[in-house]
């Protein structure tokens, strides 16, 4: 690391580590939208998903036992299945630019992705598309922090227990932490079943609402009292994330971070990893910084939930879905 990007004053979001852009492109109208992680140079890239109903692409090539282990950009959208199509605007945006592996003949640009579920807010009939995904990238940067109702977190909810008859609105956060030259950063779209909890205060701070929608019902209390009545709700759900970190880490290393970066999703979301959802972490490493991976995936748990809780906190009230704002 030089004397330039030490001295980088902190956003408190993934852009904090050097080299990677983020972009955003939303339809605030039909209530969707997409969000691209770019590392240009490529990063070795990890992933985990922990949720039951998983909407991904290029996960198996992420496996450490795979050739791959360096991808140029992550792709988070909302359109559910659909919205996996904004991934090939970032392939068409990363090969005009000769970014990818090389195969001679091109450059492929290697774009895992995930997508959540967000058909039932807004106009179902939008997804995310190329032009969308391609837009996005286009507005990639290193200085881009905006949070709430944003790219992948557009038409992000959360408290879906009952259906989205009683849900709050909810968004796209994130944030950072720098400790001597490690950086380590996180994204991500709160789109869960559960409820979210601040985890310095125990206390439910988004979720599923009462009747009269000024108090929260908490999905745990009602699974507690009513177990045997909340196991045919749809699946229409899905926390997508990425952590990104300036340490070396191997494939492998990068997927354990991954995975302790899920306990990021347990200590902010209630429940979490339901058969609901299908919660999904990335991790990308520049590698430029010595770092162990029990340090670098300790820290990813924590940067995750702080940025879950940003998600929270900086959302406005959308398609008149009630925010944090509103209650607190």
């Amino acid at each position: 690391m030089n004397d330039e990007e030490s001295s980088r004053v902190l956003k408190d979001a993934i852009v904090d580590v050097p080299g990677i852009k983020v972009g955003h492109s939303q339809d605030l109208k039909a209530g969707t939208g997409c969000t691209v992680i770019i590392c240009e140079k490529g990063a070795t890239t990890g992933v985990d998903v922990r949720g039951g109903a998983p909407g991904t692409r290029e996960t198996d090539l992420l496996n450490p036992v795979n050739l791959i282990d360096k991808a140029h950009a992550i792709y988070l959208g909302g359109g559910s299945a659909f919205g996996l199509d904004g991934a090939s605007g970032v392939m068409k945006y990363l090969e005009e630019r000769e970014i990818g592996f090389d195969v001679v003949l091109t450059k492929v640009p290697i774009v895992p992705g995930a997508v959540l579920f967000d058909l039932g807010v807004g106009d179902y009939r939008v997804r995310p598309d190329a032009r969308m995904g391609y837009e996005a990238c286009n507005k990639a940067s290193e200085e881009e922090i905006s949070q709430g109702n944003v790219g992948a977190g557009t038409g992000a909810t959360v408290g879906k227990i009952f259906g989205g008859l009683r849900c709050m609105k909810s968004g796209l956060g994130t944030a950072s932490f720098k400790s001597q030259e490690l950086i380590i950063g996180a994204i991500v779209a709160v789109n869960c079943f559960g409820d979210v909890v601040d985890p310095e205060s125990g206390e439910i701070i988004a979720g599923v609402l009462s009747e009269d929608k000024k108090e929260f019902a908490n999905t745990m209390s009602f699974l507690r009292n009513f177990p045997q009545r909340s196991g045919s709700n749809f699946s229409k759900n899905t926390t997508i994330g990425a952590v990104a970190t300036n340490a070396k880490l191997t494939k492998a290393g990068a997927t354990k971070v991954a995975m302790m970066a899920q306990d990021g999703y347990a200590r902010t979301i209630s429940p979490a990893h339901t058969m609901f959802d299908g919660d999904t972490i990335f991790c990308m490493a520049t590698g430029e910084v010595e770092a162990g991976v029990n340090v670098v995936g300790a820290i990813a748990a924590e940067v995750m939930a702080r940025a879950i809780v940003k998600a929270i906190k900086n959302t406005e009230s959308l398609f008149k879905l009630k925010s944090y704002k509103d209650l607190f």
